[in-house]
């Protein structure tokens, strides 16, 4: 082997690595929505809570980010309000919320709501979506006991880690051929 066959073969060894590198890290796609709050309290959507609320999506994406087989895509706030058609509506319909996955490539699409019945007790309710198929997998619920940013971090990383499994053991079930 001279010199330039040497040098070629080394450059495609390096090309492959990276593009298995690439591969590797690129994993599930995952676009999580903004959260909307449905507070049912004699007094609500303070200035707190729709704060809280807000922190939702920000802890949930950087939760499932530093899990090593997920990338998560950005679906900003506006994309979302644009193909909302009211409160609830990319929650009821998953073919909808599907739709806008895909628009940005996502495999999964998670859906949320912070439900709030009392002052002391909340809900995180998500809903996992596959984008391929544009149905529901699964909706899980977390509960918050109490409204300080512990139990609100706390309840984001249970819920990630439900998220996670829910994902997981979709992937591993065996697909039908068309």
């Amino acid at each position: 082997m001279n010199r330039t066959q040497l040098n070629l073969f080394i450059l495609n060894l390096c090309l492959l690595f990276l593009g298995y590198c690439a591969n590797a890290k690129a994993g599930i796609r995952i676009a999580i929505l903004d959260f909307e709050l449905n507070d049912l309290t004699s007094l609500p959507n303070t200035q707190d809570e729709l704060t809280r609320t807000g922190s939702l999506k920000p802890l949930l994406e950087q939760a499932m980010s530093q899990k090593a087989n997920y990338e998560v895509i950005h679906i900003g706030h506006d994309e979302q309000q644009s193909a909302n058609a009211g409160f609830g509506y990319l929650f009821r319909f998953h073919d909808e919320a599907a739709k806008l996955g895909k628009k940005f490539g996502a495999d999964w699409i998670i859906v949320g709501q912070h439900s709030k019945p009392s002052f002391l007790e909340s809900s995180l309710i998500a809903d996992v979506i596959n984008v391929g198929t544009a149905s529901r997998v699964v909706e899980l619920i977390v509960d918050l006991k109490g409204n300080h940013a512990k139990v609100t971090e706390h309840a984001v990383r249970n819920l990630s880690e439900k998220i996670d499994r829910a994902i997981l053991r979709q992937d591993k079930q065996p697909r039908m051929n068309p």
